[in-house]
């Protein structure tokens, strides 16, 4: 049994009720449209949302584990700010010896998951939400896919979106570049179908695994072992009814699914990380041919915006912080924006060594995370979190002569409109002063002093106080009139 609680979304859920972290809504919801709309009203909170009573549903739905980063560094013991170091370091640890057993997930006899199984399946009879208003139907968007390729025998983890369109059919999207593409087309040589699971209600150290850039686990490497360094114990995995299907143990429900290559149907629209649509497209139809669940399940889902921009983002920076540090000197840290999906911009703070490495870091930043539009370089002085900072230093230390990088028809993200066909184009920003730095470069600092013990008086705003805007607004409307006065002429 693992030693952390990481491994079972129930626990989870238990630690954050006990903190005061888990916010029940027990009044009845519909899972088309209104359960996501409920939760928008708590996202980025450093806390999480159960619906209990989910209409024509007979178990729970849970969303929010991801869209606040104090909630998350909280939960996995590090410091917010520190965080995408945390899970570098935990990547790094796991890259440095992929294939000790200490970390290989291990295969038991049983597990919570396969505590009920449907003996008809019903995917109807699973909480699965509409979310967006043009979503082509529910979706099931945290579930984490675990498939052993048939040419190599090497596991692997992905997330990808499926959406329910029968009782036992869903049709999935696979990103490109992921391995899970890669394990079909070897299905497909081999003139056989695709048999893996599909894991939903998993805790972090599996989401982190299957979340983890291609560049930083190469195909042939069992990336699960990422979820045994978060777990502190190997990952546990039971069998499946189809042959070489494995499930999560600890996952809330387990989908055994089947893939025929070259089968494909519609697949979307549905509300993407960019904030857009993903189009309509014919992607593989997805057989399930089990269902498995524990007693007292709870469904996960994840809400677009904050929750996908930090669940995906966290390792994107994870991933760039790890692979830029061991190339070029003075990499102190790496953060991915909201304001850039949490996927396509990433700010990097370097302390300079020499001239022209923050050129370089562009470079290496577009190299290890390939969905990047987007790469800004600002000096340590600067805060990478705080978008006005890094304006600042767009604003003040910008070069647009020398300090911006394009790069034309590069391999990007699909889901980004700006990259149709994965191409597109790509820039980066050198806002850092010149090496050395000048006096014309030195930013204004105040002293600092404490204020404890010092005679302060602080007055109370006042319920009732006007201030002066508001009286010369006041004044001006009575002068001016309303605007339907003013267009009929009443007030000139």
């Amino acid at each position: 049994m693992p030693v952390s609680p990481l491994h079972d979304l129930g626990l989870i859920i238990e630690t954050l009720d006990k903190a005061g972290q888990l916010i029940r809504v027990r009044s009845e919801v519909d899972p088309v449209h209104q359960l996501a709309s409920v939760a928008s009203h708590f996202e980025g909170k450093a806390q999480a949302v159960l619906f209990e009573n989910v209409r024509g549903q007979e178990h729970p739905v849970f969303t929010g584990l991801y869209w606040s980063r104090e909630l998350l560094a909280e939960l996995i013991g590090a410091r917010e700010k520190q965080l995408a170091s945390h899970i570098a370091g935990k990547v790094q640890q796991w890259q440095a010896d992929p294939f000790n057993k200490a970390v290989e997930p291990l295969v038991v006899e049983t597990g919570p998951v396969k505590e009920y199984t449907q003996p008809v399946v019903d995917l109807f009879k699973l909480p699965i939400p509409t979310h967006a208003e043009l979503d082509g139907g529910p979706y099931i968007d945290a579930g984490v896919v675990v498939v052993t390729d048939p040419e190599t025998g090497v596991r692997n983890a992905s997330i990808q979106r499926f959406m329910l369109v029968d009782r036992d059919r869903l049709h999935i999207n696979i990103d490109a570049g992921r391995h899970l593409q890669l394990a079909l087309e070897h299905a497909k040589d081999r003139g056989e179908t695709l048999k893996f699971s599909l894991n939903i209600g998993v805790g972090p150290g599996v989401h982190f695994a299957a979340v983890t850039p291609a560049e930083a686990a190469p195909p042939d490497t069992d990336e699960l072992g990422i979820a045994s360094v978060f777990h502190g114990d190997p990952v546990e995995l039971v069998r499946g009814d189809l042959p070489g299907v494995e499930l999560i143990a600890h996952a809330m429900y387990s989908l055994e699914c089947e893939i025929t290559p070259g089968e494909v149907a519609d697949e979307g629209p549905f509300a993407e990380v960019t904030g857009y649509y993903a189009r309509v497209a014919p992607r593989p139809v997805v057989h399930v041919k089990a269902v498995h669940h524990r007693a007292s399940p709870v469904f996960q889902t994840i809400l677009c915006g904050k929750e996908v921009w930090n669940s995906a983002g966290v390792l994107g920076e994870a991933s760039v912080l790890s692979s830029v540090k061991k190339q070029v000197p003075g990499i102190l840290d790496v953060y991915f924006p909201h304001g850039g999906c949490g996927f396509y911009h990433a700010v990097v703070q370097i302390q300079q060594k020499r001239a022209g490495w923050a050129q370089l870091a562009v470079m290496s930043a577009f190299a290890a995370f390939p969905p990047l539009k987007m790469v800004t370089v600002v000096d340590e002085d600067v805060n990478i979190r705080d978008a006005s900072d890094v304006e600042w230093a767009l604003t003040t230390r910008l070069n647009p002569t020398t300090g911006v990088i394009t790069v034309p028809e590069a391999f990007g993200h699909g889901l980004n409109p700006t990259f149709p066909d994965y191409f597109g184009a790509k820039i980066g920003f050198n806002a850092t002063h010149p090496f050395p730095k000048t006096y014309a470069y030195e930013r204004v600092r105040l002293k600092e002093f404490a204020i404890d013990g010092l005679d302060i008086d602080v007055p109370e705003p006042s319920a009732s106080r006007q201030t002066a805007v508001d009286k010369w607004t006041a004044a001006e409307r009575a002068e001016r009139g309303t605007p339907a006065q003013r267009s009929s002429g009443a007030i000139m």
